[in-house]
Order: structure tokens, then sequence, then C-alpha cells
């Protein structure tokens, strides 16, 4: 079906044809014969933000929780590069993204015009691919196959550049077509390599899974085959920060998330097993601290959609590139028709191993009756919400840490965190996107006082849209997570990692129209996240907590995964392989 509209008109009605319900963004002056056909239609919600970069994070939320492609529409110039990071984040962390930038018509590019910048070049290296669209005749198109790419494969953020004179002609819509871009991905793996995996599985006395976000974004079926692989063959089943929620952390086999600031018993069970299957995770650094020492005895298996990242860090025995889904499918049917088998008996010394190693109880701290650990803190808001129908979000830091170690996901999608590139100032803005997609849900977000104050613009957001989102700060009054390596690793010279100058949460709160709590003491926690819980509005919940609190387990830069600083008053230091104090 084809018929004559303008380009403005084309991209609000590419984008109904997409299924999208949902932008966010900020207007400009490049942008305005767009947001003059928002204005005359009902179908798509504009929420306007207070940044890009919000705007970004916001549509990251949004795609995070629901599995759609987040869009944004900025204007030229500021507007366009005001969306870098969030492009950079979401490129890293594997989310979908349509980014819809406007430009100075065509006949002044090149010519340094008002708020122009070579947003293609610019966005290159942070989109999966970009479009800078000089003909209205191909701008519908080009937006459907933009939606393709964002979503196909590796999901990923796209971005559209449109000068202002292309919104304004006139041209031909096209209306999306099926299996009609040369964008195709390789879903299913090769059953050779499969049956490969199959026959280590039969065969393997100490293996773990070791998932990540690719089980989340292959959609609610791959987290389903998780499950059921797991639970049929007893095998123990750990996740990088991205995935969790893949496998549920009331589950018999979950060993709680691995790395850097990983549990002991999956750090442990990753250095020593004998079968390693990957399914859906990149082998960050964060994940495998030392190449050279990384689970230096096993069999290595690698389930990813991305070929690229097959061998790219750590060499894979066993490489299969496909869709999680449909890989672990194949898996089962497979491992089934060939009778189930495991060795039990090996499996089953290998969990008690396991066993062991929780004894150590890694996440133990010292109780305070003074002051607010932040992981009683996160103790407590877990008690109190998990029951709920919950969605969390987290800045970057100590406190993104100590969230993944306190509170339990039992389901994907419900756990929306930078993971790849680290940003500061996600938490807020992503929170937004989240309650948009889910008005009745609670969202929460933990966050830093640090991290928080980078995007708190996008308060303003959230009490315009009236949306009850808990801003739950973990206020050490401190950057954690960089004083805490200051004081590890750089004599305890504590550079420039704290704010002589913060604000009162509480007045902040109000001034934005919202609601604020302060909590400093650990006898009035509860009732305090309650009154959170209780009210109807956004609220940003000022928890004073322990300034100097260090967040452990630790895996030093440039160690291996069974030297790992605990920060239990009774087994503080470096533990080894048998759990003995090392220093």
């Amino acid at each position: 079906m084809t018929r004559e509209m303008t380009g403005a008109k084309m991209v609000i009605q590419a984008l109904k044809d997409q299924g999208v319900d949902t932008i966010f963004g900020y207007p400009g002056g490049a942008a305005l014969p767009i947001y003059d056909e928002i204005f005359q239609q009902n179908d798509i919600r504009h929420i306007l933000v207070r940044h890009e970069q919000g705007a970004v994070h916001a549509a990251e939320g949004y795609a995070r929780s629901t599995g759609k492609v987040g869009v944004c529409l900025v204007t030229s110039g500021p507007g366009a590069t005001n969306t870098v990071t969030g492009l950079t984040d979401a490129l890293l962390d594997s989310i979908p993204l349509l980014v819809i930038s406007c430009q100075v018509p065509t006949f002044l590019i090149g010519s340094d015009a008002f708020q122009e910048a070579d947003t293609v070049g610019i966005t290159r290296p942070c989109t999966k691919h970009n479009w800078l669209v000089k003909d209205t005749d191909k701008l519908s198109s080009t937006i459907h196959e933009a939606m393709h790419v964002a979503r196909s494969g590796r999901p990923g953020p796209v971005l559209v550049d449109i000068p202002k004179d292309v919104q304004f002609a006139s041209g031909t819509y096209e209306a999306p077509k099926p299996s009609t871009s040369h964008y195709k991905p390789r879903l299913k793996g090769d059953l050779e390599e499969i049956t490969e995996l199959v026959a280590a599985i039969e065969k393997a006395k100490r293996p773990v899974f070791y998932t990540g976000g690719g089980v989340v974004n292959s959609g609610p079926a791959a987290s389903q085959l998780l499950r059921e692989l797991v639970d049929a063959t007893g095998f123990p089943v750990t996740s990088t920060l991205m995935g969790l929620g893949s496998y549920p952390a009331s589950g018999k086999n979950w060993l709680g998330m691995l790395g850097m600031h990983g549990l002991y018993e999956a750090n442990m069970a990753m250095h020593g097993c004998d079968l390693l299957i990957n399914v859906g995770a990149r082998f960050d650094d964060r994940i495998t601290g030392r190449i050279d020492a990384f689970s230096p005895k096993s069999k290595k298996a690698h389930i990813d959609i991305d070929p690229s990242s097959i061998n790219k860090v750590i060499k894979a025995d066993i490489p299969i590139v496909g869709d999680v889904a449909h890989v672990l499918e194949d898996i089962l049917k497979i491992w089934k028709s060939r009778g189930r088998k495991t060795e039990v008996e090996a499996v089953s010394k290998w969990n008690k191993q396991i066993d062991e190693w929780r004894a150590v109880r890694c996440l133990t701290y010292r109780q305070s009756e003074t002051s607010i650990k932040p992981q009683y803190a996160l103790q407590r808001l877990e008690a109190l919400t998990k029951d709920r129908d919950r969605y969390i979000t987290t800045e970057v830091g100590q406190h993104q840490m100590w969230a993944a170690q306190f509170l339990g996901f039992e389901q994907p999608n419900r756990w929306m965190t930078s993971g790849g590139l680290g940003t500061m100032g996600y938490g807020l803005p992503a929170s937004i996107g989240v309650q948009i997609a889910h008005p009745e849900s609670l969202v929460i977000n933990v966050a830093g006082e640090a991290s928080w104050l980078m995007n708190m613009q996008e308060m303003g957001t959230a009490v315009q849209f009236r949306l009850p989102v808990k801003q739950f700060i973990l206020n050490n009054e401190r950057l954690g997570m960089v004083r805490q390596w200051q004081e590890l690793l750089h004599g305890e010279r504590y550079s420039q990692s704290w704010s002589e100058a913060l604000p009162d949460f509480v007045k902040l709160a109000e001034a934005f129209g919202a609601k604020g709590i302060l909590c400093k003491d650990p006898k009035d926690l509860d009732d305090a996240i309650m009154e959170m819980l209780d009210y109807d509005g956004p609220v940003i919940f000022d928890c004073l907590v322990e300034k100097h609190e260090n967040c452990f387990p630790m895996i030093p830069s440039g160690k291996a995964h069974n030297e790992m600083l605990l920060g239990d008053a009774d087994t503080q230091g470096v533990i080894d392989s048998k759990g003995s104090v090392l220093v």
C-alpha cells in the first residue's frame, strides 16, 4: 500500500505501523514538522523529558522492561549529540532503540549552519547502524528497516537522521513489508555443534551454566527453556549483571551473580568447573578477571547470536552461533532423545562442594544499631517489596552491586541497570520509561546520591506525567565505588571522591512537587519504606547510610576468580580456592 504524504507525517505513520505507542523526546527547531504531526494524532504518546540523555535512558528502561524497541525523538546539533551516552550504553547492553534525530535542511549540510552537527558521523561508532535520509521517498522504508535492525539478531540502538526539508517535502509512503530486509541474522544453531555440547553435558562432572543478557533479549521462551534445562540436569547456574532474573533467585540451582562483585560460590564454581556453558553472555572483563586464569580447567561452550562475540575474549571449544531460545530448544530435544543422561553422582558431589562455598556466607556484614548499613537497607527493601509487582532500576556504583547481591529476581525484564558502560545518571530516567510501560506496577530506582544527581532534572518529567516512581537513594555523601578503590588500591588518598554541597533531598523533592522522605535510624527504616510504598506519587527517599562501607566480595583488578576480597569481619582478606584466608 502506497500513498502521498509529507516526510513528517511518514515518520509518525511508520512508527504507528511498527506498533510504537510511546516516544520519549525533546523538541527543537529542526524537529518541529514532526512535532506538529504528533500534535495532530492521538495514537502515539509523547513523553517530554528534560534532557535528551534522559530520553534515551527512559527509552532503554521502556525497551528492557517490555522487549519492544524504545523510540526517541530529538532535534539537530546538541539535541543529537546529547544522545551519544545513551546510544553507547544501549550498544554495550544490547538494548533495542530507535533514535530519530532531526537535521538542518539538506542544502545547509556542511555549511556549519546553526545547530548543525555530523550526527551520522558522530553516532556511527555507538549504533548498530545509522542513516541520513535525503530523499523523502526513502524515508518510510528506512524507518521500517531501522526498526528491524534494532530488534533483530543481537538487539541494539539505531539512528535515523532526517533533514528539515525532507520532513516538509511530500513523497510516497510505503507500508512495512515482511521479509524484505537483507539483514537476516542466524537464529538456528549448527546441530553438529549442539550435539557436541549435549555429549559434553552427558560427561560433565563439574558443570556450570553461565548466563547473560542474551537470555533476556531472546524473549520469555528463552528464560523458560533455560529453567527447564537447568532443573532437568541439576547443573548450577550463575548470571552476569545483565542476566539477572533469567533463572529465579529462589531456584535450588541458583548461585547468584558472578564477577567482580559476584558471590563467592558463583566465582568459585566458575573457577573450578570442568564444563562452562555460556548462554548469551560476552565474557566481559568484569566477569572474567584475569584472562589467563579464567576457568582454567574447563571445556568452554559459547552460545551467542552475535558471531563477533565468539572467540573475541575467551576461546570457545564449542562455538554455537544462534538465538538463545532456538539453541536451548534444540539442546533439550537432543539431550532428551539421547536418554537425559548426566553424571549424576559426580554432579551431586559438585553441588555439595558448592554448598560448602555457600557456607562461607560471603554477603555477611557487621550490623549497626546507630547507622543504616546499605546492605541492611536493601535487605529491608527486598523483604517489604518482593511479593509485589516490582521493577527495579539502578544508578551506577556500590549501590548497584549491593542491589544485584541483595535483591532477588524471579522473572526476566524486571531488572534495568547500566552494565557495559556503567552510566551514572541512568536509573532515574530508566525508571520513568519502565513506569510509562507498566503504569500499575511498583517501580523503584536504587540510587547513590552522586549518580542520581546527574539526571535529577527528570523528576520534572515524573511529576508532570504523574508517574509514581520511587527514588531510593543510599546516601553516603561519597562517590562510593571511587572511594572504595582509593581505600583499597590507592593508599587511602581520597582524591575528589566526595561532595561538600549536597542538596536537602526532601526539600528538593518538594520543590519538584514530589514527596520527600528522610531516614537515618535503622529503627525507623521499615516504617519509612512503607511510607514510600504507600504514597501514590513520585518519592525521593533519602536514606542516610554508613559513609565508608565497602562492597564485597570483590575480585581485585588483575586477579583470578579464586582471589576474592571478602568483607566479613571474621574472614576479611583474600580467600583461596580452599576457603583459606591468604592475607
